[in-house]
């Protein structure tokens, strides 16, 4: 396949937002207290067996707390239960930088390279509209996406690949909207109303070829 776009911008991922870098550093700060709590451990008066062992066995809880919460996002986002919980706690609620995550890191199907990294998706064109205050009913997910050329011929495809990942990934009552960011392409209207077509999105999943390489483009999904 002949290369689209050869010399595309690449910006550098470390530099993009996400919530997975909070979640790292609260369980480097949550090692550090460990580690603190190590410290007082070897300051605890030797002659009280008692205290000694209530101690080690809170440290141990610690440890395996730490170890249960150390959980990759793909294991959390990957079914409902993510969201709901049978005991009926508060539904975590989604925003944009949520959404981001899920879609960030989706392989470019041109290039070796994230749809983040292409500057393909931004989390400035990443809208939810929620319909109710509690923002528990229905409710709207707009990603806007930029193609690397204005006259790509798999933004349809890339568009596809998102949707695939966000229904696969968030609770049936969101409805997703793929769009073209506007003045991004040529063809922006046809697109748009590809991307966007029931009939036309469930063709496009029964085609084994076409799935075998959406596959492969979240096969790198974090």
């Amino acid at each position: 396949m002949s290369v689209l776009n050869a010399n595309p911008t690449v910006y550098d991922v470390s530099s993009l937002p996400t919530r997975h870098q909070k979640r790292n550093n609260d369980f480097m700060l949550k090692n550090e207290d460990l580690s603190l709590y190590k410290l007082c451990l070897n300051d605890i008066d030797t002659s009280n067996d008692l205290m000694i062992k209530n101690t080690q066995y809170a440290l141990e809880v610690q440890k395996k707390d730490l170890s249960d919460n150390d959980t990759s996002s793909v294991e959390e986002l990957s079914s409902e239960e993510s969201y709901y919980d049978d005991d009926d706690e508060e539904e975590e609620e989604i925003d944009s930088l949520e959404i981001y995550d899920l879609i960030a890191s989706i392989s470019d199907p041109e290039h070796p390279l994230s749809l983040a990294a292409l500057g393909v998706v931004n989390l400035g064109d990443i809208t939810i509209n929620y319909y109710d205050e509690s923002k528990k009913g229905i409710a709207e997910v707009v990603v806007k996406i930029t193609p690397t050329i204005n006259h790509c011929s798999l933004a349809t495809l890339i568009g596809l690949g998102i949707r695939v990942r966000l229904e696969r990934c968030l609770p049936p009552r969101f409805r997703i909207v793929i769009l073209l960011k506007e003045g991004s392409h040529q063809s922006e209207n046809q697109v748009n109303k590809q991307l966007n077509d029931k009939e036309r999105i469930s063709a496009a999943c029964e085609n084994g070829q076409l799935l075998s390489v959406i596959s492969t483009m979240l096969s790198t999904c974090v």
